[in-house]
């Protein structure tokens, strides 16, 4: 662990790769928020099915499983670059698979089908990219200022978050091809980035693909109680309290509004996520970093009910951004736990198996909460789920305690 003090502000961004990396990431971001919104609402619009919105959850998690024992490794083994820039191609591959699904008409009510493939092949890629990503950015900054990169990078893609799904809902009454071409001309910007980023060969060589290897992500973390217990509180509370994938329904059945209003519930979120990892930035976390982080994830539960139970679009966009703030504080104290915990030659490993514990939750999450919802109605789910995190919360406090005492990074 560094005894430095983390840089704040944007001295970063005197890094010209880094500054490079963090840009292409907001473009790929955008792209996918602007991917999301487009293929959650055209879904929605010709099933009006809850159930088939969590399908599109589950498509992009299915790949996620398996491939976690073999993206890290890759990450560890490869180089980073080249990774990413297969990644972007394959994402601008998918935009296209999408125009081609509609122009040629496969997809109907009762065959929704060809969606789900392009978006698990997308999930194969975004599996890929988030380890490969996460573990060039430790080469692209000194360690001290990785605490500023994290919330920097945090902050570039909760922007692309708020921005891309107002662009997506401004797009789509142009036509259903428009918001997949402008993701398709993101992602392919953002592969042009990359490309221009310095090759930096791994410092701790290639090792040997063993069995060993490929399981070492996951004994490294069950051996350390405080990323162990940072990654999987993180697993619950968005597992219980995963609400996007409904989105849809309160956006056109509950405050009666069109692509528009689900293009702005999606983007609330991420407008408190980049309002707290600005601050983040520019004041980083110094001390009681583990009950802020208990803390933050109880506050997200709260804001989930308090947006169960508003019947107004209005009233329900302050909770949304709250639960984007209160969430983007705990990413990035998990995330800097895990770089500053973890040794360098293991961290594409870890990152890996930190993606699937945590960045595929969201969409595992979604197929929750879009079956509880065909279950036991759109209200009641959000509720359980905002409950389900409270309660989390409260529990991991008990079971982790070297997470609750954790004062600094």
């Amino acid at each position: 662990m560094s005894e430095k003090r983390p840089t704040g502000g944007r001295a970063v961004f005197r890094h010209v790769d880094y500054a490079r990396y963090s840009f292409a990431r907001f473009l790929w971001g955008l792209g996918l928020q602007i991917q999301t919104v487009a293929v959650a609402w055209y879904v929605y619009d010709i099933t009006s099915d809850p159930l088939a919105l969590g399908m599109i959850g589950l498509a992009t998690f299915i790949p996620a499983v398996p491939l976690s024992l073999v993206t890290g490794p890759a990450a560890d083994r490869y180089d980073r670059r080249v990774i990413m820039l297969l990644c972007c191609a394959t994402m601008a591959l998918c935009a296209a698979g999408f125009v081609a699904l509609m122009a040629f008409d496969f997809v109907r009510a009762g065959q929704v089908w060809p969606v789900y493939l392009v978006v698990f092949v997308l999930g194969v890629a975004r599996s890929f990219s988030n380890p490969a990503g996460q573990a060039l950015v430790m080469s692209l900054v000194p360690d001290e200022e990785y605490p500023s990169a994290a919330a920097w990078n945090n902050s570039m893609n909760q922007t692309a978050n708020i921005v891309g799904p107002a662009i997506g809902g401004l797009l789509f009454p142009l036509g259903v091809y428009a918001p997949f071409i402008a993701a398709g001309l993101a992602f392919l910007v953002a592969f042009l980035l990359v490309a221009r980023i310095a090759y930096r060969p791994q410092k701790a060589g290639k090792p040997p693909v063993t069995l060993a290897m490929l399981a070492a992500g996951y004994k490294f973390i069950w051996r350390s109680p405080i990323i162990l217990g940072a990654i999987t509180l993180d697993l619950v509370a968005v597992l219980l309290a995963g609400a996007t994938a409904l989105l849809p329904i309160f956006a056109r059945d509950i405050f009666e509004t069109g692509p528009w209003g689900l293009g702005l519930l999606r983007a609330m979120p991420s407008v408190g996520s980049v309002a707290a990892a600005l601050t983040l930035a520019y004041f980083p976390l110094q001390a009681g970093i583990g009950k802020k982080m208990l803390v933050c994830v109880a506050i997200y539960g709260l804001a989930t009910i308090g947006f169960g139970l508003s019947s107004h679009i209005l009233a329900a966009i302050p909770f949304l951004i709250v639960i984007g703030a209160a969430d983007m504080v705990s990413v990035v104290i998990r995330q800097t736990l895990i770089q500053v915990e973890t040794p360098p030659e293991m961290r594409g490993r870890v990152v890996a198996v930190h993606t699937i514990l945590t960045g595929t939750s969201n969409q595992l999450g979604e197929f929750e909460s879009g079956a509880l919802a065909w279950a036991i109605g759109v209200v009641p789910a959000v509720l359980v789920g905002g409950a389900g995190a409270l309660a989390a919360a409260a529990l991991w406090a008990r079971i982790f305690p070297d997470l609750r005492k954790r004062e600094t990074y």
